[in-house]
This record gives structure tokens, sequence and C-alpha cells, in this order.
């Protein structure tokens, strides 16, 4: 069927997170950090998850975590996700798949005039080409009602230098959602991001050289909460999105208000 070819309107379901027990979710980037925070907030829902990423004992260690707190399938997917061969296979092997979630992708950061492209390539690509390959798998095999979740950063809206390359490249994820939100939506298919601040994950501290629980906790301490998000809060936002069947072309802030600050 022609992806603009219409369908009977999208399906009404209940927007509440537990509408998505039993629905399959495929995340990429699903080893660590919100990807992760994610799988085990919709297996706590009853949905069976799918994570996907590079590093193949990483992502068993993820999923064995998962498994020791519910009983609902998690499935393991070791594969590199801006590789749309990687993905279509995903799919083939997990035959319906309700929802995808695209969490992966670095963080280059280097002053302009000191940073070539070859050292923020990769996460630069990852970014945008990750989020493209994971809609060329999924369009032609979501159902009516399903969805697409992009990741962006609060960096867009409050640009930091030494950082150009990732934020353009995230600018790039916005525009690809809002594009693809109307080229889907004869298929009744949703795309939406979620434009995240500074979240407490390994990237972040990374990142930012924060060793330790103390040091990312006298980071935070200077955001207009007092603190940096937990990877869990921030991963309840997609959760919303795929569960509330009437939100696309939409990008959602959770930032604890560091856009404004």
């Amino acid at each position: 069927m022609s992806l603009t070819t219409p369908l009977a309107p999208v399906p009404v379901a209940s927007p509440m997170p537990a509408a998505l027990e039993g629905r399959t979710v495929l995340i990429v980037g699903g080893s660590s950090g919100i990807g992760l925070a994610a799988g085990a907030l919709l297996a706590s829902v009853g949905a069976r998850v799918a994570l996907m990423a590079r590093d193949a004992a990483r992502l068993s260690a993820a999923a064995g975590g998962i498994r020791e707190t519910t009983s609902a399938p998690v499935i393991e997917l070791a594969g590199d996700g801006t590789d749309e061969g990687a993905l279509e296979g995903a799919f083939d092997r997990l035959g319906q798949v309700d929802h995808v979630l695209v969490t992966a992708g670095g963080f280059a950061a280097g002053p302009l005039l000191e940073t070539p492209r070859e050292r923020v390539g990769q996460a630069v690509d990852g970014r945008i080409w990750g989020a493209y390959a994971a809609a060329r798998a999924a369009a032609g095999r979501l159902p009516a009602g399903g969805s697409l979740t992009f990741s962006s950063g609060v960096y867009l809206s409050r640009p930091i230098p030494g950082a150009s390359a990732s934020i353009a490249a995230i600018g790039a994820v916005e525009g690809l959602t809002k594009a693809l939100a109307v080229e889907l939506a004869p298929r009744r298919l949703r795309v939406n991001a979620i434009r995240y601040g500074v979240v407490d994950t390994p990237l972040a501290r990374g990142a930012f050289g924060l060793a330790d629980d103390a040091a990312m906790a006298a980071a935070g301490q200077g955001a207009p909460l007092g603190r940096f998000a937990t990877a869990e809060e921030a991963a309840s936002a997609a959760l919303f999105l795929m569960a509330n069947g009437y939100v696309t072309g939409s990008v959602i802030t959770v930032d604890g208000g560091q856009s404004l600050a």
C-alpha cells in the first residue's frame, strides 16, 4: 500500500500508559540511559519490549536488569541502529511492532575552528541518519495508530559554545519529525520528538566529565529545580507520546525549566 493512500481515521484508544499493555515497542539505543529507563517503564505496564544496541554485552546486562523486575517479555537485538538493514531485520524478527523510540545518538563537542568534520561526523550521522533509517524501516510496517518518537535537546533553544555540530543535528531531527508527521499521516502513523534538558545518564556524565553521583548533584544545583532529570523522568514522556493517539508532529520539552534559565 502506498504511503499516500489514506486509511480509516486513527484508532481511538485510551491515552493512559496502561493502554500499552501487550503492545510491542522497539527501543533503538536501549542498553543505557533514557532508552533503558523507557524499557523498564514499558515493561512495568505490560508492554513487550525490544532493546536494540551495538554492544551485545551491555545489551544483555540491560535486558537482564529489566527481567529481574517484571515478567513482561524483553527481547535483545544486537545491531547498529543507523543501519537500515539491521533495523529491517529487527522488525522481521519481532513481527508486529506498535511503537518505535529512538534514543541512540552521541554528543560531539569542540570549538568550531578546532574540530574538523571527522571528529563530529559519527555523532552527527548517528543522530540524523539513525532517525531517518528508523523511519524508513518503520513506515511500511507500523500499524495505524503506531508511532515514532525521536530525541532532541534543549541546546537547540539555548545553544552553548562548542557544540555547533550536535546542535545542528538535533535541529535536523526536529525538522524531520514535523516533515514525517505530515508525510506519514495518511498511514495514520504519528511522529513526535522529545526535547530533553540535561538528564542524569552515562552519556551526560561522560560529556560533562562528571565522575560520580556527588559531582552530578553538585552540577545540577544551578538548574531551576535544583537538580537534573532522572532517566525515568525523561523516559516517561515517551510513554505519553506512545499512548496518546492524537499527538503528532509535536516536540515536547522535558527540561525542568532549563530552557528558561
